[in-house]
């Protein structure tokens, strides 16, 4: 049988470069942006991402200015969300307020997947005393009234000390996700790969970083979106009655609690950044529930 000629065999070679599998991340991508939950989720996010960071820039007053010619006045041209009974742009405060409850969600997702990554995944593959310890810290924090202990150490959460705030926020949402990591561990930890490397003399923490945590991202990745609509929702609802982000930093949950007793006669100082809030956790949840459907498509289809 003849070979094909050089000529033909550069064409398929070609061919083939041509045709190269995409990887999984931009699948993952792809499927994300191809559903109308994920266009709308994603675009209403960069919209709130633009308008927090961005928008007071823009605007003519801050959130620390004060215009004392203009006290609890509707919306106008001058400011275009209206102004508090102290004179403070509405607009200016609820962007601020937005930008903080944006950055908890997203350092307390963060901080929350990584505890749950860590300690489910080495529970799951030491198993023994280790397993049993982490277990027993994790059921231990699962009963524990989180609302109640939060509340209890607010006075610590003073001004410029939100990020104490976030540590001990993540602290209590990690715990759920911690047990699913250990159960899928004890399964990856038994595979043929697994073996070998443990049979190379690779040490477990390096196992568990390069070839546990890596099939598990898909989980994680979901986990931590989803984590920061629950954030969000929880030091908004800490700040409403008092015990979550201190003055004079903003929070949504402050602002809430404050346009609440002016409502009825001012709804502007109250709908603004109620508004905001929903906005942005339905944003959250939209992408979360695309990007679970883009990296699981069988189980969207099967919902």
């Amino acid at each position: 049988m003849a070979a094909p000629p050089r000529e033909e065999l550069a064409e398929t070679m070609a061919g083939a470069r041509h045709t190269r599998v995409p990887s999984r991340s931009r699948l993952v991508a792809r499927r994300f942006l191809r559903t109308g939950q994920g266009r709308v989720g994603f675009a209403l996010l960069a919209s709130l991402f633009l308008l927090a960071f961005l928008g007071p820039r823009a605007a003519p007053w801050s959130a620390t200015d004060l215009d004392f010619t203009a006290f609890l006045q509707p919306p106008s041209a001058s400011h275009w969300f209206g102004t508090l009974q102290t004179g403070t742009d509405v607009f200016a405060v609820t962007m601020s307020g937005a930008r903080r409850s944006l950055l908890v969600g997203l350092l307390v997702a963060v901080l929350s997947t990584a505890f749950a990554a860590v300690a489910g995944s080495f529970a799951g593959y030491f198993l023994g005393w280790t397993d049993r310890t982490l277990m027993w810290v994790t059921d231990l924090l699962l009963v524990l009234p989180a609302f109640l202990i939060l509340a209890v150490m607010s006075p610590l959460f003073t001004a410029g000390r939100w990020l104490l705030f976030v540590a001990m926020l993540a602290a209590f949402l990690w715990m759920v996700t911690s047990k699913i990591v250990r159960g899928m561990t004890r399964s990856i930890r038994e595979r043929e790969y697994i073996q070998a490397a443990r049979f190379m003399g690779v040490a477990p923490p390096t196992i568990i970083f390069r070839h546990v945590l890596p099939n598990l991202a898909s989980l994680l990745v979901v986990d931590a979106t989803l984590n920061v609509s629950a954030a969000i929702l929880t030091e908004t609802s800490l700040s409403y009655f008092g015990f979550g982000i201190q003055p004079p930093d903003v929070s949504l949950g402050g602002l809430i609690a404050d346009g609440s007793a002016t409502a009825l006669y001012a709804p502007w100082t109250f709908w603004f950044a109620a508004g905001v809030l929903i906005v942005m956790i339905l944003a959250v949840n939209l992408a979360g529930d695309a990007l679970r459907d883009a990296f699981d498509p069988d189980a969207g289809r099967a919902g």
